[in-house]
């Protein structure tokens, strides 16, 4: 079993044992060790198994959870959670996918509805029920029938973090067959979507057709949907998702990628093209009316050249003027992995991360960085240990010494200061002079009509410490939709006062995203990448965020992080 699974176990029973009223610290404890184990670098079993080594040698993990994981190991369940689950069904878990609705409230429905789904979640607020219960009102309903819309749009989508670790698990587990080309993932994961449906893997090679029969087979396929000589379905893990694999001959593998990384959009155009040029183009190749010659197949860039194209990457292919560009040779040179300098937006044990200063830059200094940003969180987010002034320039004065003795790595002393509902920041002006970098966000008061929200953001960019905006619409992939603001308004006025907008890399943000980041780049924004991590394992999340930059059309120029550290710092909104 992977971490990630354990920590889904661990998580979910908390979020029961919220919901029947246990004790809090017990609670705390469950929560605590699903965060520790969804970024453990290591595999929990593989310790468990170990009859060297303790669980409870991870910090984080006591005798009391080390014995919950030893028996999720043994039986994929633990006491705890069954007992919960006679006295609660799984769908009251899905009802906490709901925005607005906590534990305490789904166990006030339950108990005085009897409600334990999310369709009669759903009648309820249309017949206007829930505003009979203390301390909920129309306005929530109304909140509540708008997130069910929103979870309903998003049910059968998986993050893109799970969908590229999935990819790669595979390709290594078809790789050992030794006499295979090409394995490569296809669709919306190739053009680093945000979330993704499904998963198209192509292989050639001589033992492409050998492959479906070791794909099928492997361990975490729970269904085989179907099995033919060129192609095999499956859907694989608890979380159901379907896998595609194709076997494809090598003279056909370019056509084939094209067509099945998409988008559909972008495909339909390039077809209409094709057609306009006296080809036909399809998932076998591209073929010449006249004669029905195929004349490229075998890759990609031979199908764009024939089609007067440069090769167009695979995360602009959404219709979205790419075509045009690509014809007028004037598509950008996107921002790589490669370009970046440091990462500017992570967490310590100083606030609510799980490793010490010292760790993190010896993770940044292994990814070769020149510089990292220390960045924990004010103090107005006191459930995460928030620094007040005090602390903050006592820390800032911490990070000096540090680097006096050398990391390898250079440090900025910074923080994530928090936006009062009214603009203002977290921490007084004194306070945050004393700063390298100060990235101001919102994580409270996410309900407030377009209008304030925007007059909140604007009024927080007036300060003259804020350097960068972090990630600026809030939204929390298949969870929570970004807060309603004048995004254009707040963009070009980032602009104007030299704020830059963060793409922020967790995987469960990806905030900003291609649509915005269009928005922000013609209003003249700059940006910063960076991964909000809270373990140094998360440092590796920024590929994320690099491939919203690049879905985004943005290039090196456009993001400040790409800059030795000189340069860096002197990019940066001057202080007044």
């Amino acid at each position: 079993m992977e971490n990630a699974e354990i920590a889904r176990l661990l998580a979910e029973t908390a979020d029961l044992m919220e919901i029947a009223g246990e004790d809090p610290f017990r609670v705390r404890s469950y929560r605590n060790a699903a965060s520790v184990l969804e970024g453990y670098p290591e595999r929990i079993a593989e310790i468990a198994r170990d009859p060297a080594r303790r669980l409870t040698e991870i910090a984080g993990i006591g005798k009391g959870i080390a014995a919950v994981i030893e028996e999720i190991l043994t039986r994929g369940s633990f006491e705890r959670r069954d007992k919960l689950l006679e006295k609660y069904p799984p769908t009251a878990l899905e009802m906490l996918k709901i925005q607005g609705l906590g534990p305490k409230s789904i166990a006030a429905i339950i108990e005085h509805y009897r409600c334990t789904t999310i369709d009669e979640l759903e009648r309820l607020c249309q017949e206007h029920k829930l505003r009979e219960l203390p301390r909920m009102g129309a306005k929530l309903e109304e909140k509540i029938l708008r997130s069910i819309a929103q979870y309903r749009r998003s049910a059968g989508r998986f993050l893109l973090s799970f969908a590229l670790a999935l990819a790669e698990e595979l390709t290594a587990y078809l790789r050992e067959q030794g006499d295979l080309e090409q394995i490569t993932p296809a669709g919306s994961l190739r053009r680093g979507k945000e979330t993704v449906g499904d998963l198209d893997i192509l292989v050639t090679g001589a033992g492409a057709a050998a492959a479906l029969d070791r794909f099928v087979r492997h361990p975490k396929v729970t269904e085989v949907l179907g099995k033919g000589e060129n192609k095999a379905s499956v859907r694989a893990g608890v979380e159901g998702i379907q896998i595609d694999m194709r076997a494809l001959p090598a003279s056909s593998y370019g056509a084939a990628l094209q067509y099945f990384t998409g988008s559909k959009e972008h495909n339909i155009a390039l077809r209409n093209r094709a057609l306009k040029m006296g080809y036909s183009l399809s998932e076998y190749g591209l073929e010449r009316l006249q004669d029905r010659k195929v004349v490229a197949s075998a890759t990609e860039e031979e199908i764009y050249e024939r089609l007067d194209l440069v090769w167009i990457p695979p995360e602009l292919r959404e219709n979205q003027g790419e075509i045009d560009a690509a014809a007028e040779r004037r598509l950008p040179r996107l921002v790589t992995l490669a370009d970046l300098r440091g990462d500017i937006h992570m967490h310590t044990r100083e606030s609510d991360g799980r490793a010490t200063l010292e760790e993190m830059a010896q993770a940044a200094q292994a990814l070769g960085y020149e510089y990292i940003a220390i960045t924990d969180h004010s103090k107005s987010l006191a459930m995460a240990n928030g620094l007040d002034e005090k602390r903050a320039v006592a820390f800032a004065r911490r990070v000096r010494e540090i680097n006096r003795n050398g990391l390898g790595v250079r440090v900025l002393a910074g923080l994530e200061c928090d936006i009062r509902r009214d603009g203002s920041m977290d921490l007084a002006d004194d306070a945050l002079a004393e700063l390298d970098l100060v990235i101001g966000s919102v994580h409270s008061y996410m309900n407030l009509e377009a209008a304030e929200m925007t007059d909140r953001l604007l009024r927080a960019l007036e300060n003259p410490y804020l350097r960068v905006l972090g990630h600026p619409t809030g939204r929390v992939l298949l969870h929570r939709e970004g807060f309603p603001f004048d995004f254009e308004a707040v963009a070009a006025e980032a602009a104007r006062r030299a704020v830059c907008l963060e793409i922020n890399a967790s995987p469960e943000r990806l905030d900003l995203y291609a649509p915005l980041l269009r928005t922000a780049k013609a209003r003249g924004a700059r940006f910063t990448i960076s991964t909000d991590a809270h373990h140094p394992a998360h440092l590796k999340n920024i590929r994320y965020g690099v491939l919203m930059a690049r879905r985004g059309w943005l290039g090196p120029g456009d993001v400040l992080n790409t800059l030795p550290l000189e340069e860096f710092l002197a990019a940066l909104r001057p202080k007044p």
